[in-house]
């Protein structure tokens, strides 16, 4: 007889289905949702277990929920079973008795049902090659591919579960799967933990309970919110977030964070099934692996020590920029690793830290150790360049260096008169002429260039 409680309960539940927008309330999927039962009929589902033998335990309580599940919308069910078709014997395991009972299809509670009532275990547990032929049982779309494994015992067929369930995750053909051990010894249960999201049933209430939850994972979102805190327990907002499919990779969500007039996150739905990592476009930016959302209660994900200043790269006042459109890049002092590249005079947003800011001036020019701030303004300027007025009377080979002896041009063919942007200081020209045959008919003549200022030198002058 069907709990009145329960089915209510699961009933209300399923009003509000997966939403394929990730920033729409609940509401029902517009593509099918795909829940495929692997049940284990081995023969050590004939083991007695609260008084009555496993898989009649099993198929009493699978059922009851099937039950509960008749007429939702958008809900396909299939049934593979393994085990259940050749006698187990010593030394002769059939690892290819793995069969589609029931192929997907809506409203096919019932046909589930009495294929679960003829089962009889029989034969070994073939459980990798059962979840890879489960691969091919979902039909193509967009909705959700859930697999519940219902099993008692371990591989038997010398197979890796594990690897098989990360690859299919790995090319988007399921979500993590769920795994309900049924009375399992407990040297067998962490066996099961890198499969897929595993609950322990120690017993027919817990079994039943976790059956639901498995269930509701499977057919419903969950709420969740973002918190981003600074030392003094203030939020921070306006950043972009990214939560990724750990497994496929597969942006699921992307969204600028945003907070209330109540200065509170955004409330968000996700699909609690697969497990994320989330990415908070700070510059630099905060990931966080392997995230699971319960989906029984509203979820905060929270992010501490979020402090930002601001970075300002710019000439001094007054001084025009010579360069045009200017990027400079910014890196972290320690590591030397890129974060960043802005247009100059623009101001952006960084973590408090320590960084290299880079000018492709010529020559480059680097502001080292500059300090962000909680809340402030770290202004980087650099000075105005000057100008070169270059007049040769021949074309040749040329290179001017820096007073440090960084080459800063080079001149390997034509004539190299014109005007060169440079930044105020002191310089070095080597030529030589194409038609002089001799090092000795070098030029060397030294220079220095003021912010604002042209210097005018004649090569052969």
């Amino acid at each position: 007889m069907i709990n009145l409680s329960r089915y209510l309960a699961t009933s209300l539940l399923i009003v509000g289905l997966f939403s394929s927008s990730p920033l729409r309330a609940q509401e029902a999927i517009e593509d099918d949702t795909q829940i495929l039962f692997v049940f284990d009929a081995s023969n050590s589902m004939n083991a007695f277990w609260e008084g009555n033998r496993k898989i009649t335990v099993a198929t009493r309580l699978l059922s009851e929920s099937l039950d509960e599940l008749y007429g939702v919308p958008g809900l396909q069910l299939g049934l593979r079973v393994y085990g259940h078709q050749t006698k187990f014997i010593h030394g002769e395991q059939d690892c290819d008795d793995t069969e589609l009972v029931v192929p997907f299809s809506t409203g096919n509670n019932l046909v589930v049902k009495r294929a679960l009532s003829r089962i009889q275990a029989r034969g070994t547990t073939p459980i990798a090659r059962s979840l890879e032929r489960a691969a091919e049982d979902f039909k193509p779309g967009d909705g959700r591919k859930v697999i519940v494994l219902i099993t008692d015992g371990i591989e038997a067929c010398d197979e890796d579960p594990c690897a098989v369930s990360t690859m299919l995750q790995a090319r988007g053909i399921i979500v993590k799967p769920f795994i309900i051990g049924i009375g399992l010894e407990e040297q067998f249960k962490e066996t099961f933990r890198c499969v897929g999201n595993f609950f322990d049933a120690t017993d027919s209430e817990t079994f039943r309970e976790v059956l639901d939850i498995v269930i509701e994972q499977a057919m419903h979102d969950t709420t969740y919110e973002i918190d981003l805190l600074d030392p003094s327990g203030a939020h921070e907002s306006n950043v972009a977030v990214t939560l990724r499919d750990r497994h496929s990779g597969e942006v699921m969500q992307q969204f600028i964070h945003t907070l209330n007039q109540n200065m509170v996150p955004d409330t968000l739905h996700i699909d609690p099934v697969p497990t994320y990592d989330v990415t908070i476009h700070t510059l630099p930016p905060l990931v966080r692996d392997s995230i699971r959302f319960n989906a029984r209660s509203h979820n905060s994900l929270v992010f501490e020590g979020v402090e930002q200043g601001t970075i300002r790269a710019e000439f001094a006042r007054n001084e025009r920029n010579e360069y045009g459109d200017l990027h400079v890049l910014v890196s972290e002092s320690k590591s030397q690793i890129p974060v960043h590249s802005f247009e100059i005079n623009a101001a952006v947003k960084f973590l408090t830290g320590t960084y290299d800011v880079y000018f492709p001036t010529a020559p480059p020019t680097w502001i080292r150790n500059v300090v962000v701030r909680n809340g402030q303004i770290a202004p980087v300027i650099i000075p105005q360049p000057g100008h070169l007025q270059l007049d040769a009377s021949a074309a040749g080979y040329g290179t001017i260096l820096s007073a440090n002896g960084e080459v800063v041009y080079k001149f390997d063919v034509g004539n190299p008169s014109g005007r060169l942007i440079l930044q105020p200081g002191k310089y070095t020209l080597l030529f030589r002429a194409r038609s002089a045959n001799s090092s000795e008919y070098t030029v060397t003549k030294q220079f220095s260039i003021v912010s604002g200022k042209t210097h005018h030198l004649s090569i052969h002058g």
